[in-house]
């Protein structure tokens, strides 16, 4: 048994109610839409959004309606948002699979994403919750922002971790912290779990995104799934930004240039990511991914223990170990 099967006993019977539920929204009548919503059922992947929602639900004592339809908000305003970034992307695959756009086209994608966020906005108001509401409403506004802002960054040679924290807390951390979040406001939770909810899933949403980056620099094979793609796009990250910090010379020098004429070949796609890996790049990355981390479970300290609480736990042990 893997670490995720783990993490989901404590809430085995509410994961088959959620699959459940995520199955009926995606149902329609319109042959091309229901093609499209069904492939994105098969490939909707371990969906550990809605288990960090149900999951601080119960941490708090309750699984409710509202739970499910928060959770049900999430998921299909994450789905949504992987459709439209694979358009802006042009990415070919997800999840081992093609993409929406490969299968389709982009402007299919384009259509079936909005949606899907139409959806995950109507699954909002249906918990009748104007906390949880705004708070789906904000993190879909905060996912477009992320990825502007990554769309600048990539138009300059020097990142800072300022930047690159930026962005990521848009792209990735705000969506899981707002997972538990929406959790605890569905269990009607004092505004002091809330935050430490909030926290939680802030620090694990950094330490998940920078394992992702990470990942970028080992080979497909190592893996198993493509690799190098953010190089591609000219996106700098962490363990990149520490080793053009930290270091001089020729290699230095010549990464910039590559990075400044955008000229990513795979040759220089390769020397780039043996620059990072032979001056530390990885193991800064790594270091600060374990603080996150380890972050992330302090802010879990003052919840009672049990087996929901220690599947949280592992939910940050899943971001730092996993091997995809």
């Amino acid at each position: 048994m893997n670490l995720i099967d783990d993490i989901r006993k404590p809430i085995a019977t509410e994961m088959q109610i959620f699959k459940r539920i995520f199955a009926d929204s995606l149902r329609s009548d319109n042959p091309l839409l229901s093609s499209i919503n069904d492939y994105v059922l098969q490939g909707s992947g371990k969906q550990l959004r809605p288990i960090l929602t149900i999951l601080s639900s119960k941490l708090l004592g309750n699984v409710t309606d509202a739970t499910y339809n928060g959770a049900l908000s999430l998921e299909l305003l994450h789905n949504a948002s992987l459709i439209h970034d694979d358009v802006v992307d042009d990415t070919m695959e997800r999840r081992g699979r093609r993409s929406v756009n490969a299968r389709w086209s982009n402007k299919v994608a384009v259509l079936s994403g909005d949606y899907m966020l139409s959806n995950a906005l109507i699954s909002a108001t249906r918990t009748r919750n104007l906390d949880i509401l705004f708070a789906v409403s904000t993190i879909g506004m905060e996912l477009s922002d992320g990825e502007l802002l990554q769309l600048t960054n990539t138009q300059q040679t020097k990142i800072t971790e300022e930047d690159y924290f930026k962005v990521i807390r848009k792209k990735t951390a705000l969506l899981f912290a707002t997972c538990t979040v929406v959790g605890a406001y569905a269990a009607g939770a004092s505004e002091s779990d809330v935050q430490k909810l909030r926290s939680f899933g802030e620090y694990l949403g950094i330490c998940f995104q920078i394992k992702d980056d990470i990942f970028d620099y080992y080979s497909d094979i190592e893996i198993g799934k493509p690799t190098a793609n953010d190089l591609r796009d000219g996106k700098v990250t962490l363990p990149l930004i520490y080793v053009l910090k930290n270091t001089s010379g020729e290699n230095k020098e010549r990464c910039l240039n590559i990075i400044d004429s955008k000229d990513f070949t795979d040759e220089h796609v390769e020397l780039i990511m043996n620059f990072a890996k032979e001056n530390g790049g990885l193991e800064y990355a790594t270091t600060l991914m374990n603080d996150f981390k380890n972050r992330a479970i302090s802010e879990l300290a003052d919840f009672p223990d049990g087996d929901v609480k220690n599947a949280l736990i592992q939910c940050a042990e899943f971001a730092a170990a996993r091997k995809s």
